[in-house]
């Protein structure tokens, strides 16, 4: 059984842009080349999704590192 992310990842290779709209921070930074941070509907951060997933500010909001 594949789980949505290897469903997500398929579409994306296919060639179809996707928009992704998820609270995992974690799944959707590996899925994305690009991301947004909301916080009560306002972007707060947004760039590569790869400068996101190391970024200590969205590690420890969002991902759950110390």
């Amino acid at each position: 059984m594949r789980t949505i992310g290897d469903i997500i990842k398929a579409i994306s290779e296919s060639g179809t842009e996707v928009l992704l709209v998820e609270q995992n921070a974690s799944m959707a930074l590996a899925l994305s080349t690009k991301a947004y941070v909301l916080e009560n509907g306002s972007v707060t951060m947004e760039g590569p999704s790869a400068e996101l997933a190391a970024s200590d500010e969205v590690r420890r909001a969002y991902l759950g590192a110390v």
